[in-house]
């Protein structure tokens, strides 16, 4: 089937990517996109859009991937975009059934957090103290789950 989609986000977070940059990146191999249109593509969502703390970039990352497997481009297919965002609203779902939402700053509660437009250094200790590489694997495990029990229809 597709490569390991969890192991790739997470390597992908590990070396410097933020969250949406990291499960979005990982599914190039399906997706089809290059890997830099990829990452500039999901480039403004990390850190819950613009480290704003608001949707989790890793649920962003998964919910882009899942618009160019799955999504729609018709402007007058009402059960077509309900069909889309049902989908979208599934995958929200599994993803809060493990962390209660999909808040950036609400996943963050626990961490002193800032909406400072310049990123932190990610160092040893930022990686000790961060639970998001977690969210970055589950969110491409949801979207690896749905994929494998709904194939994308090229």
């Amino acid at each position: 089937m597709y490569e390991n989609h969890a192991d790739k986000a997470c390597c992908y977070f590990a070396d410097g990517r933020n969250c949406a940059q990291a499960v979005f990146a990982s599914f190039c191999d399906v997706t089809g996109l290059d890997e830099e249109t990829a990452l500039k593509l999901s480039s403004s969502f990390g850190g819950g859009m613009g480290r704003m703390r608001e949707v989790c970039g890793a649920c962003s990352g998964m919910f882009m991937a899942a618009g160019i497997l799955y999504g729609y481009t018709s402007n007058d297919n009402d059960e077509e975009k309900a069909e889309h965002y049902r989908r979208i609203q599934l995958l929200a779902e599994k993803f809060k059934e493990k962390y209660g939402t999909i808040n950036c700053g609400e996943l963050l509660k626990e961490l002193k957090v800032n909406k400072n437009p310049v990123p932190e250094k990610r160092t040893e200790e930022y990686y000790k103290a961060r639970p998001c590489i977690r969210f970055v694997e589950t969110a491409a495990d949801i979207l690896d789950e749905y994929i494998r029990e709904n194939p994308p229809v090229k």
